[in-house]
C-alpha cells in the first residue's frame, strides 16, 4: 500500500516538472535587464551626475517594459499549464476503473499542474487571479464530483428491511 502511494505521488510530481520543464524549454522566460554598473557605486560626495541620472531613467523604462513582457509570459504559462492539468485530470478520470494507481497519479500530476498554473496566473495581472482562482476552483469541484461522489451514487444501498 505505501509503496502505491509513494508511486502516485512520484507520478505526480513527474507531471508537473514534464509540465514546467517543458515550458520553459520552449517557452523561455523573458529575462530581467541587468542592472547598470555605473549606478551600483555612487559618488562619494553623494550627488548623481546628468549621465548617471541618464542611466538611471533608461533602466526604469527597460524594467517597465521587462514587468509588461513578464506579465504576458505569466499569463500565457497560466494557459498552457492549465491545459495540461485539465487534460491529466481528464485522462485519470477515463482512466480510472482500469488502471486505479496511474489515473490517480495523473489526478495528482493534474492537481499539482493546477497549482503550477494558479501561481504563475498570480505573477499576471488582477484579472487572471480572478480567472485562475475560478478555474481552480470549478476543476477542483467537478474532479471532486466525478471521482469520489458519483462513484458513490452508482451503487444502490441495501434494504434494511
Amino acid at each position: 500500500m505505501v509503496l502505491k502511494i509513494v508511486y502516485t505521488v512520484f507520478i505526480g510530481i513527474l507531471l508537473v516538472l514534464f509540465v514546467g520543464i517543458g515550458i520553459e524549454t520552449f517557452y523561455p522566460q523573458p529575462q530581467y535587464p541587468e542592472y547598470p554598473v555605473s549606478l551600483e557605486r555612487p559618488s562619494p560626495d553623494g550627488t548623481e551626475t546628468a549621465a548617471d541620472i541618464k542611466t538611471r531613467e533608461e533602466f526604469q523604462k527597460t524594467e517597465k517594459r521587462y514587468q509588461e513582457k513578464i506579465k504576458i509570459y505569466n499569463r500565457n504559462v497560466f494557459i498552457v499549464a492549465l491545459v495540461f492539468a485539465l487534460m491529466f485530470m481528464a485522462i485519470s478520470l477515463f482512466m480510472a476503473d482500469k488502471l486505479l494507481i496511474i489515473a490517480d497519479g495523473l489526478l495528482l500530476g493534474g492537481v499539482f499542474t493546477l497549482g503550477y498554473a494558479v501561481g504563475r496566473g498570480f505573477m499576471a495581472d488582477d484579472k487572471f487571479r480572478f480567472i485562475a482562482v475560478s478555474v481552480s476552483l470549478v476543476v477542483a469541484l467537478i474532479t471532486g464530483y466525478l471521482k469520489f461522489i458519483r462513484p458513490l451514487e452508482g451503487k444502490e444501498t441495501p434494504d434494511a428491511g
